[in-house]
């Protein structure tokens, strides 16, 4: 069934996507604030969506392939949103570059592994990178839109950057994981087909 609580919540990451853009026209600190709210609400599904299908036996091979989807998109639109309207210049740009290409290098590792019936299960330390960049992203968005005795920007720095230094070792394991299942066309050729394989968790 493809309409399930997992997937709803799924879809509504990726519907976010869309109403944060909308929210971040807004002049003001409300629309920051109000961005701020779906950013948040829409993180959290993340872990929910997850909790409910394995509780509640609703996995799906739908979920499995929207759910990193979702993910991308969300993280990816943020990034692309404080860069164009509230950058605070090369010390968020780098850290974002690194995060974006990341994603996209696993997302084509993860096709390939796909395609060789490889799944890559995600690891406790790439748990603790997407709660952190997803903490710190919410900060940026705030900003300078939040109390003066909160330093939005600053805290939304340091997690962003402590965020992409994990996601470079992530990143790594992925890749070299990767390469140890990458073998060449004929000697995959004389080898019968096997059943899905499990590679060690990473990131």
């Amino acid at each position: 069934m493809h309409f399930n609580l997992p997937n709803v919540l799924t879809f509504s990451r990726i519907a976010a996507v869309p109403v944060l853009v909308a929210l971040f026209m807004i002049p003001g600190d409300s629309g920051r604030w109000l961005a701020c709210a779906v950013f948040t609400v829409a993180a959290v599904t993340d872990y929910f969506d997850g909790y409910f299908a394995r509780s509640w036996g609703q996995l799906s091979e739908l979920g499995r392939c929207l759910d990193p989807i979702a993910d991308k998109l969300l993280v990816a639109a943020v990034l692309l949103l404080l860069a164009f309207f509230n950058s605070p210049g090369l010390f968020f740009l780098l850290p974002a570059m690194v995060i974006l290409c990341r994603e996209v290098l696993v997302s084509g590792l993860r096709e390939y592994l796909a395609q060789a019936k490889v799944r890559l299960p995600v690891s406790r330390l790439a748990k603790w990178k997407t709660t952190i960049q997803m903490v710190a992203l919410g900060f940026l968005i705030v900003a300078d839109s939040g109390p003066f005795w909160l330093p939005a920007t600053e805290i939304g720095l340091t997690g962003i950057w402590i965020a992409a230094i994990l996601t470079l070792v992530t990143g790594y394991d992925y890749l070299a994981t990767s390469l140890r299942h990458m073998e060449r066309p004929e000697d995959k050729a004389a080898r019968p087909p096997a059943a899905a394989k499990t590679a060690t968790p990473i990131g």
